[in-house]
């Protein structure tokens, strides 16, 4: 088995590996880092939580100590274009880990925190600058960038800069670049758009794929709720109350949407905060803070966290919506399932999201188990393949009457792990319960509880 030792890496980074524990390169690791080191364009297409930061990280690191030079004045020698300030954040701290031994300058700069910092860190030059386009597009506008002595570019989330519209922002950033750069390109998905940006940036590059695009990752356990929308909020609550849910990213489909959730779950003693678009820096790291901490159980993001937070141990990942992009799916649920571990997604489906439901069943090609939570009855596999024959939808059962008090709650899980969260999560003392468990049927006789965290 290849390990990072048989990779060419210099000492010093073998030894911040070591410090964090890591000996054994993911694949897109072990595929791209050989290629980079030998100074090579390359094209890295890859899931989410592959693996793609060090995978770039690593061997930028040893071609800057290899080639020791100042840092060029309000310039950097890398830069590393991000779609989010927190996957910014992230990819800075990172190059920090690997490169704490080797003296190397890290500057990050993203739009909602202050221009003075900023403005200071890039005066004197950078080795490794990581930005979002709008905020460093800024800076370049303010003459307080210049990036023609750059010698490394790396677009990382390339796909979710499309989704954001930072396509023109980037080839204005670029413009300004001289040609004599190595290009390093990382998408989960290769769009025509992004196809096309590709063949612009990049010279004879080395593709390296490690999974198919719009593929989920194979240790995440998925399965599908289907349940009427006004009923969502009170499902998710009971489901957080499951002590196996250490951690969970929800996502919604709107800002106000998730401000509403938490609202909602901190109502029913469950831990929660919201992180979106409209939160100021500071509220977005102190609430990224508190669920990678454990103070809050349950963080509910909109689709700007798909791909910006990278938090070990996120134990489930709960789609209050569903995306009205389909390949926001697959980064969702990446989240979950990380550095080799296993994870749990959970799919609410409402009946106005059916029509979003068959575009990732479409995109996926995955078999997702099922459920109505109306009756609790499984209804089994759930494929693109039904489209060809009787669908999905006409073989629900159309009844949406409630169920009875306490019916429908999910039985303890036999697998509780102690997490250090209990006393966390429990429901509010004035909502009303099933007596501890689902209730059998009105003869008595005992009625099997589906839980959906195990499914």
């Amino acid at each position: 088995m290849t390990q990072f030792t048989d990779l060419g890496l210099a000492k010093p980074l073998l030894k911040a590996l070591a410090a964090e524990g890591y000996v054994t390169p993911t694949p897109i690791q072990a595929k791209a880092i050989p290629s980079i080191l030998l100074g090579r364009d390359l094209l890295g297409i890859a899931q989410t939580g592959t693996g793609k930061t060090a995978a770039f990280a690593l061997p930028i690191l040893q071609r800057l100590a290899d080639d020791r030079k100042p840092a060029p004045r309000k310039g950097a020698r890398c830069l590393v274009l991000s779609p989010t300030r927190e996957l910014a954040s992230q990819i800075a701290e990172s190059f920090r880990t690997y490169g704490a031994h080797m003296g190397m300058t890290v500057a990050v700069v993203f739009g909602g925190a202050k221009y003075g910092p900023q403005i200071k860190a890039l005066l004197g030059g950078v080795d490794v600058l990581v930005a979002t386009p709008g905020r460093l597009i800024d800076h370049i506008a303010e003459r307080h960038a210049d990036l023609s002595s750059t010698e490394v570019l790396v677009l990382d989330e390339a796909d979710q800069m499309l989704d954001l519209g930072f396509l023109q922002p980037i080839r204005r950033i670029v413009s300004g670049m001289s040609r004599k750069r190595q290009n390093l390109f990382f998408s989960a998905t290769m769009p025509a758009e992004i196809g096309k940006l590709a063949g612009e940036l990049l010279v004879d590059p080395v593709e390296v794929r490690v999974a198919p695009a719009a593929t989920t990752v194979e240790k995440v356990q998925q399965s599908l709720l289907f349940i009427e929308g006004p009923r969502k909020r009170a499902l998710l609550a009971e489901l957080l109350e499951d002590p196996s849910v250490t951690r969970a990213l929800v996502f919604t489909r709107t800002k106000r949407g998730a401000d509403r959730v938490a609202k909602y779950l901190e109502q029913a003693d469950v831990s929660a905060a919201a992180i979106h678009g409209d939160k100021t820096q500071p509220q977005r790291e102190r609430a990224l803070a508190q669920f990678k901490s454990g103070q809050v159980r349950a963080l509910i993001a909109t689709d700007i966290a798909a791909r910006g937070i990278d938090v070990d141990g996120v134990s489930h990942v709960i789609q209050y919506e569903l995306p009205q992009v389909p390949e926001a799916y697959v980064h969702r649920i990446g989240r979950t399932a990380r550095a080799g571990a296993a994870g749990i997604a959970i799919s609410f489906c409402a009946d106005d999201e059916r029509g979003l439901l068959k575009d990732i069943q479409k995109l996926t090609r995955q078999t997702i188990a099922a459920f109505d939570r109306r009756n609790d009855k499984v209804l089994g596999a759930v494929t693109a393949a039904t489209t060809s024959g009787p669908s999905a939808e006409q073989s629900l059962p159309q009844a949406k009457a409630r169920p009875q008090n306490g019916q429908h709650r999910s039985a303890k899980p036999h697998n509780h792990r102690p997490n250090g969260h209990q006393g966390q999560g429990q429901p509010n003392r004035n909502r009303r319960r099933g007596g501890g468990g689902a209730k059998g049927p009105a003869n008595g006789a005992a009625k099997p509880a589906w839980n959906p965290l195990q499914a």
